[in-house]
């Protein structure tokens, strides 16, 4: 049995893994799936939501990025996220009393912003870590009429994606190893590029709501892409929908500050951590109110593709022709950390007015 590398199990072995676990209580309506992020259960006439997930490689910001990856899941199942439980992990001889007051600080405002009340959890010092460790707990509640639940995703939906790849990845690169993309890139750049962080930001909280709002019975799933990035996400969305899909990659939007960041490390955009767009599968019937709602608001949108049969795969086009989109075993990211001082630029890629990006 070899070791494993950083980064997210494999498919196979992950449900391998699920499948051994029990499942008594019925009152589970969504429990542990491949491509599911949050789970589902039976509240009488309510339905509880929840949700857990770690912050292991930013160490800037940590609060902001622990608040809205959790709450961001609970909003892809139309749930409104409500209380948040916090295990703090700091790093021993490496933490003191002011960094601890202001992580808590920015839990607190993060939380504010989204009316998410800390309702509990756990923070100690910690020996052998490195980096401090968020893990969050998120709980939300969404009534049963109003749960997206992607296993109603269906052939012929269109794939829409809001915003742009790799925001989060974008900024926590220029946060975590900013004295190197300022050498390379420029002040101008690296200070962009983190911003990202904020503005587009990586919630998609009122992105989902807007959708479930103008899309009503026509949003049949949504997506929040995270480690793996949007390629991973696509994949997840089509295991967890049990269907295949149909994607132009070349209408998935990468900011400009992305494509620098990532051609200064030599790294696929669509592979990196993707925190602030969101992935829509609707009825096309839904998808102009959608796209107007959004627009109305000032959110890019994009149409990458559509739903089709699962014995069709998940199909990858880059302007009507085949190609093979890349296996990402593990999220871009973790490179940067492996070779945290030596960029290498990747060549091959430009970026039109848009701010989309065209491979060739």
């Amino acid at each position: 049995m070899g070791s494993l590398r950083a980064g997210k199990l494999s498919t196979g072995f992950l449900r391998r893994l699920l499948g051994r676990l029990p499942a008594h209580d019925s009152r589970v309506i969504l429990g542990p799936r491949v491509g599911e992020d949050a789970a589902v259960i039976d509240f009488g006439d309510r339905l509880l939501v929840a949700k857990t997930d770690p912050i292991t490689f930013a160490t800037d910001r940590i609060g902001w990025y622990l608040v809205h990856v959790n709450a961001n899941d609970l909003a892809c199942l139309g749930a409104r996220p409500r209380w948040l439980l916090v295990t703090c992990l700091l790093p021993e001889g490496r933490t003191d009393t002011g960094a601890v007051e202001s992580l808590f600080d920015e839990i607190a405002r993060s939380c504010s912003g989204l009316g998410v009340t800390v309702c509990g959890g756990h923070t100690e010092v910690t020996v052998g870590l490195e980096r401090p460790i968020l893990v969050g707990q998120m709980l939300g509640e969404v009534s049963r009429e109003r749960l997206v639940d992607k296993r109603r995703i269906r052939p012929g939906d269109v794939l829409l994606l809001t915003r742009g790849a790799a925001i989060e990845g974008t900024a926590v690169i220029a946060r975590e190893r900013a004295d190197v993309v300022r050498r390379h890139l420029g002040r101008r750049w690296a200070e962009r590029a983190a911003r990202l962080l904020f503005d587009p930001g990586i919630s998609v909280v009122r992105d989902a709501e807007i959708v479930c709002g103008a899309g009503a019975g026509f949003v049949h799933g949504l997506h929040d892409p995270t480690e793996g990035g949007v390629l991973q996400a696509l994949r997840e969305l089509a295991e967890s929908a049990r269907v295949g899909l149909r994607v132009r990659m070349e209408e998935i939007p990468v900011y400009p500050e992305t494509r620098v960041v990532c051609d200064l490390f030599g790294l696929d955009p669509l592979g990196l951590l993707a925190s602030g767009c969101l992935l829509v599968a609707a009825d096309p019937a839904g998808v102009k109110p959608i796209e107007e709602a959004l627009g109305k608001a000032g959110v890019p949108c994009s149409r990458i593709g559509e739903v089709c049969s699962r014995g069709e795969g998940v199909r990858w086009t880059h302007r009507g022709r085949p190609v093979a989109a890349p296996q990402i075993r593990r999220d871009e990211l973790v490179r940067v950390f492996e070779h945290p001082t030596t960029p290498k630029s990747s060549k091959g890629t430009e970026v039109t007015k848009g701010g989309k990006e065209r491979r060739g």
